[in-house]
């Protein structure tokens, strides 16, 4: 038997699952961070119409969320809130599980749907992620 098929994934070696406050803390970190660089930076250097200003810190979530989980396994919120996002399945978060991800994020009400007793958000299950400490 090879010592690869007996290796657990991130998934099982990590610790439990995040609490949902930690969760939203670190949503809520991220969502203003895209605030204020959209308002304090990007808003004095390019002139944007009302429609594109309003929607500019999403789009900076769902880009930061997409490298940040990609890259780092983490956004800037969780690893403040000391926390991971992790495959199900595999090695890394790949850039479709990340994007999948990210988008229903943006979407917001698939987070706060939590199904289960892992309390994995409905944006986790379907990206085969989850978030962990």
């Amino acid at each position: 038997m090879s010592s690869a098929s007996t290796r657990p994934t991130p998934a099982q070696d990590e610790g439990g699952s995040a609490p949902f406050g930690r969760r939203l803390v670190a949503l809520v970190i991220d969502w203003v961070s895209c605030l204020l660089i959209v308002h304090g930076l990007i808003g004095r250097i390019v002139e944007l119409s009302p429609e594109a200003f309003s929607f500019a810190p999403l789009g900076l979530l769902f880009l930061l969320n997409w490298i940040g989980v990609t890259l780092g396994g983490a956004t800037f919120g969780h690893r403040i809130m000391g926390l991971r996002v992790v495959p199900m399945h595999g090695e890394w978060v790949t850039p479709l599980r990340s994007g999948i991800r990210a988008v229903l994020l943006c979407l917001f009400i698939p987070a706060l749907i939590v199904l289960g007793d892992d309390g994995r958000g409905l944006h986790d299950r379907l990206a085969g992620t989850r978030i962990t400490r």
